[in-house]
């Protein structure tokens, strides 16, 4: 165990700043839901509705994103400066295409809420909503690609500081947005919407400026002609990204449609639904930072054909990933009464909560688990098999048990998170068996070192 755990530090230092941008993310969902909250359940449910509806398609793109990180981490540990270049301007290429084609897919079903049989003011205050936030994802998708690129260089701050800077921005604006101060009108919802997209365009701009003007990365935007960005390097980067973005789909998606199925039973359901969600997903983005750094050093091991190094790496991030988890495990346990009272001061809304944060306890550990597997093998450039894994855990099975838990054996929003967490441990069993296979199957390799 003390092997695997000597490379705890460098993994710790390259995830600490990823956990802390991801878990900025997370906290202007959280932030939004909070300053909604303050609105009542009908704004909160529909932003829960907006979100997974969203989410669901720009999981896919964000993963599709996640294909730049090995490539260029595998070129850099070979030290092949031209094909970074490359890598780079072929990821914005296709994160571009995508990111277009999703606000059009996104834009037109924001008028078909109603189909999804939520209650009417709910799918009311939702449309106009999720069409503000949908122009958002397009200066996402340019902030991820260069995000992505930056951390295959090794480089997790820069994201990190950044997503930081527009996190404040989104709180502010959400303040005087949401309420009305500094001479604006209270917009509600809605103000919530602006401020997240004017965030995000801070945050495109910013990581963009930021790489083009520093000297460490000056070079990489120079000498790469617009024939040099060939279909080959784009397809290499969607062989990895597609499978990962399908991989997120999968998780993001089950998710969504459980919130849809919540959103059958009550508002008040829905609303804490997106309590316990935004509580469960700043645990998972701790864990998620673990699974972009394990992706980057074993990319670097890929390169460098270390086998017996690369295995070290994914067991001593899983070990890691056990350890958070266990801890935020615990902490929904012992405060689950208290936590969702940040949000909302509805007591029926605190109640539903309170009860589906224990039930998130119980799958913290799976949740690290699979989101750190799919890290490992992703940087290994194994994603075919991990996604029908994703899709047989998520879709086979968590979503079936949701429905047969809520709806036939009547248990409400606790059956269907009760299945959520049945599909997160399979995910975690799967993918963790196919990480061993394939760490024994480099071992055997004569190309790698022993």
């Amino acid at each position: 165990m003390a092997l695997y755990l000597n490379h705890a530090p460098k993994t710790l230092k390259l995830a600490l700043p990823v956990m802390i941008s991801q878990i900025g993310h997370v906290m202007v969902m959280v932030a939004d839901s909070a300053m909604v909250g303050q609105l009542g359940p009908v704004p909160l449910a529909a932003a829960s509705l907006t979100n997974s509806c969203f989410f669901i398609v720009l999981a896919f793109g964000v993963g599709l994103s996640f294909g730049i990180t090995p490539l260029v981490a595998s070129a850099d540990g070979e030290g092949d400066i031209p094909r970074i270049k490359k890598i780079l301007f072929a990821g914005l290429s296709v994160n571009m295409v995508f990111a277009l084609a999703i606000f059009a897919l996104v834009y037109f079903g924001s008028f078909f809420l109603s189909y999804l049989n939520q209650p009417d003011e709910v799918t009311l205050l939702a449309g106009p909503y999720l069409r503000v936030v949908n122009l958002s994802g397009i200066f996402l998708m340019i902030f991820q690609t260069f995000r992505q690129f930056a951390e295959g260089l090794s480089d997790t701050r820069t994201a990190m500081n950044i997503s930081l800077i527009a996190n404040g921005l989104n709180i502010f604006l959400n303040y005087i947005m949401i309420f009305g101060h500094f001479g604006f009108e209270p917009m509600g919802l809605l103000g919530a919407g602006y401020a997240t997209l004017i965030s995000r365009i801070f945050m495109a701009i910013s990581m963009g400026l930021y790489l083009y003007w520093k000297k460490n990365y000056r070079h990489y935007f120079h000498g790469v002609p617009l024939r040099d960005i060939r279909w080959i390097t784009c397809m290499r980067i969607m062989k990895v990204g597609v499978p990962s973005g399908l991989q997120f789909f999968f998780e993001v998606g089950a998710f969504a449609i459980a919130a849809v199925m919540v959103g059958w039973i009550s508002a008040e359901a829905l609303a804490a639904h997106q309590v316990a969600l935004s509580l469960a997903a700043i645990t998972y983005m701790i864990a998620s930072g673990l699974a972009a750094a394990a992706t980057i050093r074993i990319g670097n091991q890929m390169g460098l054909k270390d086998a017996k190094t690369l295995k070290e790496i994914g067991i001593s991030t899983l070990v890691l990933s056990v350890i958070f988890m266990g801890l935020a495990g615990l902490v929904f346990i012992l405060f689950n009464d208290y936590l969702p009272q940040f949000f909302i001061d509805n007591l029926e809304v605190v109640h539903i909560a309170a009860g589906l944060l224990l039930i998130a306890a119980a799958f913290q550990l799976g949740d690290g688990v699979q989101v750190v597997s799919l890290g490992v093998l992703r940087g290994m450039e194994d994603t075919r098999i991990p996604t029908w894994l994703t899709l047989i855990a998520y879709w086979g099975t968590a979503l079936p048990l949701a429905y047969l838990c809520g709806f036939v054996f009547n248990l409400g929003v606790y059956g269907v998170w009760i299945g959520l967490c049945l599909g997160l441990i399979m995910a975690a069993v799967l993918l963790s068996i196919r990480f061993f296979k394939m760490t024994k199957k480099l071992l055997e390799n004569p190309e790698f070192e022993k």
